[in-house]
């Protein structure tokens, strides 16, 4: 079930296969879905084409944060490996209802991708995979706290702002540049934690090329000193061309496959 976009196509159609044989039934919301998962793939392989990377080397996360648990279920069912939620009570609560559904041979990868208040870090590191937001030197022994338990690493991404120098914060999160290095090295000294990278939102206005291109020149740095720290979560529905023009290997879409997010009441 762990496959990345360049074969995500084929698990697709491998598991939509399975389902017609198993007699499993189909909805609406789960032919929207494929149909929206399918135009999301081929526009990402034909970027990559246009700036001659391999599409192999992207991760594609589906921002699963105000959907219903049943949506994951659909996704899973469709191939997805990757999903993200922004607020640690939601993941909390879709991780355990989903875990009480799931198949056992399902691995499904969680991502925390929203900023993260230091009370509820210990939350998300009992159940997420990736933590994108680490933005702060004391977010880490507040995120250290929930390791206990855990089988493998948490793996960690540090956010870094991309807002222009001068401007005024943009309330999006990220560390500013010059304190990458202080807290880049708490996260990989932390026990239980693996240091994979840098993770960044393009400004709300304007061209989010500058910001991309700053990023990518944020994670070159980053990797002088630790050359495992490879990755770069950056793009989302609406600036994913600018994200893989520089580099992204992991992406945050939501909107483009799962349509408009419901109100909340």
């Amino acid at each position: 079930w762990r496959y990345r976009t360049s074969g995500w196509r084929y698990c697709a159609a491998e598991s939509m296969s399975r389902e017609v044989r198993q007699g499993k039934p189909d909805d609406a919301r789960h032919s929207e879905l494929g149909r929206r998962l399918v135009a999301v793939q081929e526009h990402i392989d034909r970027v990559c084409a246009e700036v001659q990377r391999p599409a192999s080397g992207v991760t594609l996360i589906v921002v699963t944060k105000t959907w219903p648990e049943e949506d994951i279920e659909r996704l899973v069912r469709l191939g997805v490996s990757d999903v993200g939620e922004n607020k640690a009570q939601e993941l909390s609560a879709k991780f355990d209802q989903f875990a009480t559904v799931a198949p056992a041979d399902v691995a499904l990868r969680w991502h925390f991708i929203g900023q993260l208040q230091t009370n509820k870090a210990a939350i998300v590191a009992q159940r997420a995979d990736v933590v994108h937001c680490i933005d702060r030197l004391r977010l880490v022994p507040a995120l250290a706290k929930g390791l206990s338990g855990r089988t493998r690493p948490l793996d960690g991404l540090v956010q870094v702002s991309l807002d222009p120098p001068g401007t005024s914060a943009s309330h999006r999160g990220g560390v500013p540049a010059d304190q990458l290095d202080e807290l880049a090295a708490q996260v990989q000294q932390q026990q239980g934690m693996t240091l994979r990278g840098v993770m960044g939102v393009a400004p709300h206005d304007g061209d989010a090329r500058p910001a991309f291109a700053r990023l990518q020149e944020i994670s070159a740095h980053l990797r002088e000193t630790y050359p495992h720290a490879t990755w770069i979560s950056a793009g989302m529905s609406g600036d994913l061309d600018a994200a893989l023009e520089f580099g992204a290997t992991h992406l945050r879409v939501g909107s483009a496959i799962l349509g408009q997010r419901p109100l909340l009441g």
